[in-house]
């Protein structure tokens, strides 16, 4: 049996790294072959576990923190060193090539999920960097001895997750002036209605971003994301809560509908029609772009825009039979379902 093309389950993808201190699974270009500019992780941390010290030589970072909390430390271009909480609800991103490590200080598992700006992401750890240089070259840089750096393995690999170290000095909550942490959960959502919103983590709002951008998209059972496209922007979507149908249109005219569940992830590549709807339950999206301001074109805007004797000559219908289509100058994003849901097939 082929394996669907616009949908994976990352609860079940490949598994990264796993041990007593965590879990990672993914998908990327490899596992998830449609993948184009995108890919993603899912990190579970235990307690006092820690996502080794790392930078990614290819690919900016952007991640979502589902459950419990963890402290994101950073040091990146031009002296910057950043040390921050996020909390479930609360995002971080981190530039390409930037050292960065994640600890769950906590008493609870830590979940969180990350995309990164490249199918194939690349990664160096810190133990590598140091594993690669001998004794002496350790020495000349922090003005030691070479027999200063005798305990130090030349070891090269990553050991990915490893308990975190003694604790050290760490802010007491969210720094509101982090640039590199954003608080999504606590906008006021640009699209708001009593089916669905939207909260945006995209330029507009948070600078930092260069190459990615997040929606947490809230529907309802009685809403529905309209069907739309993205000209020259990628979306690949994480279902976190909640059962939904998506129907995707493919160039050759052919249509693919899938049944999503909490844990998988679908990518629809730039400008191809879908859909999105909730199927008896309210759904929880985690939506990735590899824009960092991504727009769309939605099917309501279309219908106002284009005369109705236009639309009937395409559709080849008198235009008689057309139907009167609402006047709209902002697309909604989330629409009301005000119809039943269409039966499953």
């Amino acid at each position: 049996m082929s394996m669907p093309a616009h949908v994976r389950s990352l609860a079940t993808a490949e598994v990264a790294h796993a041990s007593p201190l965590g879990e990672v699974r993914r998908l990327d270009g490899h596992a998830f072959p449609i993948l184009r500019g995108l890919s993603i992780k899912r990190l579970r941390l235990e307690a006092d576990a820690m996502r080794e010290a790392h930078w990614h030589a290819n690919a900016d970072e952007l991640a979502y923190v589902c459950e419990g909390e963890v402290h994101v430390r950073v040091v990146g271009n031009g002296d910057q060193v950043s040390s921050f909480i996020v909390c479930a609800g609360q995002m971080f991103h981190i530039p390409s090539g930037a050292l960065h490590l994640i600890e769950n200080r906590g008493t609870v598992r830590a979940e969180l999920i990350i995309a990164f700006s490249d199918a194939h992401p690349q990664d160096f750890s810190l133990q590598a960097a140091f594993g690669a240089m001998s004794d002496a070259v350790l020495g000349n840089t922090f003005d030691l001895p070479a027999s200063a750096f005798a305990a130090v393995p030349r070891d090269t690999s990553s050991r990915y997750l490893v308990k975190c170290g003694p604790v050290a000095q760490a802010p007491a909550g969210p720094q509101f002036a982090e640039p590199l942490w954003f608080d999504i959960g606590a906008q006021s959502p640009p699209v708001d209605f009593a089916y669905g919103q939207a909260r945006v983590a995209r330029s507009q709002f948070w600078p930092a971003l260069q190459r990615l951008a997040m929606y947490s998209l809230d529907v309802s059972e009685d809403g529905m994301r309209e069907p739309h496209w993205h000209p020259g922007t990628a979306e690949m979507g994480y279902v976190h809560r909640g059962h939904a149908r998506m129907t995707v249109l493919d160039p050759d005219g052919s249509t693919d509908t899938y049944l999503l569940s909490p844990g998988d992830v679908y990518f629809i590549p730039p400008a191809y029609p879908h859909q999105i709807e909730a199927t008896g339950e309210d759904i929880h999206f985690l939506v990735f772009f590899d824009r960092p301001m991504p727009a769309d074109i939605g099917y309501r805007l279309c219908g106002a825009a284009l005369p109705p004797a236009t639309l009937a000559a395409t559709f080849g219908i008198p235009v008689s039979r057309m139907p009167v289509l609402p006047a709209t100058a902002v697309d909604p994003l989330i629409v009301a379902r005000r119809n039943p849901l269409d039966p499953m097939t």
